[in-house]
């Protein structure tokens, strides 16, 4: 059936049809339904929530609205690890910001210009909409240059105010940083260029990042934005962020196969030097990408992400290492999401978290302070202290949601009945579980008022309302407003982590109510797992497991949420006893020796992480291309694939990553890998492939790292015939134009090889010598040709940048006559191995 469904389609693509829409039914006279109409942008909730709460003085409140519905200017990001990022913000600064000037009608406005605020001017800011560089024809060019070059790797399409929480984190090289809620990916790239920055050719940082999202969609999203970056110091998983798990040591965890390869871990438990909390938010202050938010928007999508929000920082801190720093940020101007929150991270930690003033940095970003006093809005009704609250809408509207948090006047809502009054389930999970009724994804909308069944309005309080007012240092926070500097709004707040947390905050993590309220636990927020494998009723005698020796991060560990993937059948761990009151564990020996030996594949339906350590495989790589003695192989390659014969492609990962993924493994596979490594060897595939000395070629990502290792199979060619084999694809030995060039390559053994472009002061006889400004491409030596393995657009990204470097003009090449004899005989340009279906697709330019 596929197969006669693929002939089917093919057959339908090559008929001449029209291309274009199907008309609209608004373009049919006859047709009843109204015209379509663009999105409303305007929400009375909306302007009388946030002019009630005062995040703007009354008379900047016209010009405020007026931003706010405007488009949101583009705006991108030089990636600052890559090698041509000199080139291209020359380029902007003396090509693009001139030739773009007159298609701005306002004089004093600039069509692109550097973000004032971001280091090195490798931020960059434009006056134009994501819809007016498509559409505008004159803009067409710098619209291609933007395309390419985000495809390529050397710049990132972000928002602008995105890019301000990594600039907090004070993130150096040697750094483990967790990014939680991570997809897209921007903040996470982002990262990645920061820790590799400043790192030598051929050389790793010591540091590393990984990126989590709950959604594996999404998760898909963020490998493929952050693919880009070839970095062989990323790790990808697939967690809820509440639900983190901790990585610590397990004694006899380890199957036999496994004890004897791993051998004394550098790290013992998985904590973080830096933690990005880029929290699920209601997402208002993206109205001017997003304006469809302006229909959807009501207070209630606050109020129902506040407490998984508290849930996700609380976690975030749990894992950061005692004085780390971790940024918490929303795209939402809400103070229920934001000072709310910071203000109940600051109450549960006590005095071991502060909260940074970082008002001195980044001197040129326009930032408003946090409020110290706010309202809630539940039900139409305004509401300013917590008791306030009605008695039936003490399951939505919690303690921590007010500027101080406390409940002290409250009746124990359980103990009368409050579950059983509003007919409501005992609690309420609004968070980004799989198995939540609504789930927020890049701004989405939870409506907690729905989530909680239809209730009847309540009559406001009859007394007097007094604003509560918090004694915290929430000023240290800060608030970006559109109107500032033109662009969307965003919260950040910085934490400085002084000491292990409370006992009183980490039994408190798996409740989403405030320390003084009493509602229950779900039983899997009542267990913790012990460090050999069972579960320990924290209500129960566990005082000793929250001694301020135990490390946070070890007690929150939590079964997986209903819907959440599980492990194999056959390798699932046995299920917990059950716990009633002081009834035992009870596991008989055989279970809790199965529960320690986890093996590879734990997650089903991912494909598991095995170190890879086939010999030969190895020594055949190493002997072709002649790779040096002094580079690392022993425990950094890793597969996706445990059957050795099978495997098709190899990853290289850093020392950092090795040591998690070895720590991962002694833990009992905690962590869900969806992504690891940088693809450094692939299998070849084809006949002629096959049948050369070594099976695996040098894939495009791996290329910068092996290159200053390499000392065979690796060729200097002058600049004329390294962009004629970048711009022709294959070119014959006798048609170089450097026929020693030809002739050398003729010599090289059937296969992967490297071309290296020869810099003007190097003779032809000199010793190749790699730094940070070599320039190179993996190519395929086959009989009587030399062909590239580089993807077209890589290759036309590279020739652009050679042709500027040489003071070319920008498409000169593509006018210059083709050699003769392009054509290798009778089969094909490549001899056989067909480039554009060999796997070759490149996310960078091979270049180190």
């Amino acid at each position: 059936m596929g197969g006669k469904r693929g002939r089917t389609q093919r057959k339908h693509f090559k008929q001449t049809r029209e291309n274009v829409w199907k008309k609209n039914r608004s373009d049919n006279p006859s047709s009843d339904g109204p015209p379509w109409e663009p999105f409303a942008t305007q929400n009375l909730a909306f302007e009388e929530y946030y002019r009630e709460q005062g995040i703007v003085p009354d008379e900047e409140w016209d010009v405020f609205m007026v931003m706010l519905r405007k488009p949101l200017p583009a705006a991108f990001r030089i990636n600052s690890s890559g090698q041509f990022f000199k080139d291209i913000r020359s380029q902007l600064e003396n090509e693009f910001m001139k030739s773009l000037e007159a298609e701005v009608t306002d004089g004093e406005v600039q069509a692109i210009r550097p973000l004032p605020w971001y280091p090195e001017n490798l931020g960059w800011h434009l006056n134009f909409s994501r819809m007016q560089l498509r559409k505008t024809q004159s803009l067409e060019r710098f619209h291609e240059f933007l395309k390419q070059e985000n495809e390529i790797g050397n710049i990132t399409r972000q928002e602008a105010v995105s890019m301000v929480p990594p600039l907090f984190l004070d993130v150096h090289p040697h750094h483990f940083v967790l990014d939680m809620c991570a997809a897209p990916g921007s903040k996470t790239f982002q990262l990645l260029e920061i820790i590799h920055q400043s790192t030598e050719s051929g050389l790793l940082p010591d540091g590393m990042v990984i990126a989590n999202d709950a959604d594996i969609q999404r998760c898909n999203l963020l490998i493929h934005q952050t693919k880009r970056m070839c970095s062989a110091n990323l790790i990808v998983t697939n967690h809820e962020a509440q639900h983190f798990p901790s990585c610590h040591w397990k004694k006899n965890c380890l199957d036999t196969s496994e004890t004897e390869s791993i051998k004394n871990p550098m790290i013992s438990q998985l904590l973080f030097d830096r933690v990005l909390c880029d929290v699920p938010c209601s997402g208002d202050g993206t109205l001017r990408k997003a304006p469809d938010i302006w229909r959807k928007w009501n207070a209630g999508m606050g109020n129902g992400v506040h407490r998984l929000q508290v849930q996700i920082a609380m976690r975030g801190l749990q894992l950061l290492k005692v004085d780390g720093r971790m940024v918490y940020s929303t795209c939402t101007m809400n103070p229920v999401e934001d000072e709310a929150v910071v203000a109940e991270i600051l109450r549960r930690c006590g005095g071991s978290v502060e909260l940074l003033d970082v008002s001195t940095e980044l001197p040129q970003l326009v930032r408003r302070p946090g409020l110290k006093k706010w309202k809630v809005r539940d039900k139409g009704n305004w509401l300013v202290s917590y008791k306030d609250v009605p008695r039936f809408r003490r399951v939505a509207i919690v303690p921590s949601m007010f500027p101080s948090g406390s409940s002290s006047d409250v009746v124990n809502a359980l103990s009368d009945g409050l579950h059983e009054d509003i007919g409501a389930p005992q609690d309420q999970d609004m968070g980004n579980s799989p198995s939540s009724g609504k789930r927020l994804q890049n701004g989405s909308n939870l409506d907690c008022e729905e989530g909680l069944g239809k209730l009847e309005s309540f009559a406001p309080p009859t007394v007097d309302l007094v604003d509560e007012v918090s004694s915290l240092p929430l000023e240290r926070c800060m608030r970006i407003l559109p109107h500032d500097q033109n662009t969307g709004a965003f919260f950040i707040a910085v934490f400085h982590k002084l000491s292990l947390l409370p006992a009183a905050a980490l039994e408190n993590q798996g409740q989403f109510t405030s320390r003084n309220m009493d509602f229950p636990k779900k039983l899997s927020d009542e267990l913790i797992e012990d460090t050999n494998g069972l579960e320990i009723n924290l209500l129960e005698d566990d005082a000793d497991h929250h001694s301020e020796v135990t490390s946070d991060a070890d007690l929150p560990d939590k079964q997986p949420e209903e819907g959440a993937l599980e492990p194999d059948p056959q390798e699932k761990e046995p299920e917990e006893s059950k716990l009633h009151g002081d009834e035992e564990i009870s596991l008989d020996s055989s279970k809790m020796e199965k529960q320690r030996l986890q093996i590879q594949g734990k997650w089903k339906g991912v494909d598991p992480v095995v170190f890879f350590r086939d010999e030969t495989v190895i020594n055949s790589i190493k002997t072709f291309y002649g790779i040096d003695a002094s580079f690392p192989f022993d425990g950094h390659l890793v597969a996706r694939n445990s059957d050795t014969h099978r495997v098709k492609r190899i990853y290289y990962i850093s020392k950092a990553v090795q040591d998690v993924l070895t720590l991962n493994v002694q833990a009992g596979q905690q962590l869900k890998i969806t992504s690891v490594g940088l693809k450094t060897f692939e299998r070849q595939t084809s006949k002629e492939g096959t049948s050369t000395e070594c099976t695996f070629r040098i894939s495009s990502e791996g290329m910068p790292l092996l290159l200053p290792y390499i000392t065979k199979q690796i060729l200097r060619a002058s600049l004329v015939d390294f962009k004629h084999i970048l711009q022709f694809r294959a070119i014959k030995f006798a048609d170089f134009f450097d026929a020693e060039f030809g002739d050398e390559a003729s010599k090289l053994k059937l296969g992967c090889c490297i071309v290296v472009l020869r810099k003007e002061d190097e003779a032809t006889s000199d010793p190749i010598q790699v730094d940070s400004s070599t320039i190179a491409i993996g190519c395929w030596k086959g009989k009587s040709n030399l062909a590239v393995m580089v993807s077209a657009v890589d290759s036309q990204e590279l020739l652009q940048r050679l042709s500027v470097q040489s003071g070319n003009e920008r498409g000169s090449l593509a006018e210059e006559s083709k050699p003769l004899n392009s054509e290798a005989d009778g089969t094909g340009p490549t001899d056989g191995l067909d480039v554009n279906t060999e796997s070759v697709t490149t996310e960078q330019v091979p270049t180190c």
